[in-house]
């Protein structure tokens, strides 16, 4: 008889052994797919605006701002003269210039140079910085995350400091 308790609770360990090992795994898979899901969907919001900063696609120039108010703000576009319209995130003052690159078939224009490029990555900093906490929390990897959230609060202190 003692031997049928040995092997019996032998078995139990093994089983809750193997389930804990189960519940480890499935934690790791769903934490690093969480973190690989936020930054898909970071890039996937950036790259709407940001295609249009880094690729050739879009003609590039300059606007003088003539005229702002809270959402936007119009002015020609050089070198074709045409009025285009700069979506505006951040105060700006009439009489501005700004480099950027005309939207194609549109009047709409996007920030150019450093500046419209950290911008126009700014939900993939934000991403960074959310799957950080992922990588750190649930994956245990600290210096991973540190990183992560190191890199993403770099860029996204560039972007406020290069905007304005």
């Amino acid at each position: 008889m003692p031997a049928t308790q040995a092997s019996r609770r032998s078995v139990a360990r093994r089983a809750s052994e193997s389930a804990f090992g189960a519940l480890l795994l499935g934690r790791l898979v769903v934490m690093g797919l969480l973190a690989v899901l936020l930054l898909v969907a970071g890039g996937w919001a950036a790259w709407d605006t940001g295609r249009h900063v880094l690729l050739s696609d879009a003609e590039r120039g300059e606007v003088t701002l003539l005229t702002c108010d809270r959402e936007q703000c119009v002015g020609p576009f050089q070198p074709s003269g045409e009025l285009v319209v700069l979506e505006q995130r951040l105060a700006r003052a009439e009489g501005e210039t700004l480099d950027v690159a005309l939207i194609p078939g549109s009047d709409e224009v996007v920030r150019s140079g450093p500046a419209g490029v950290l911008y126009a990555f700014l939900p993939l900093s934000g991403a960074l910085l959310l799957a950080a906490v992922a990588v750190g929390g649930g994956l245990r990897l600290y210096r991973a995350a540190w990183a992560m959230a190191g890199t993403a609060l770099a860029a996204l202190l560039a972007t406020f400091l290069l905007w304005i």
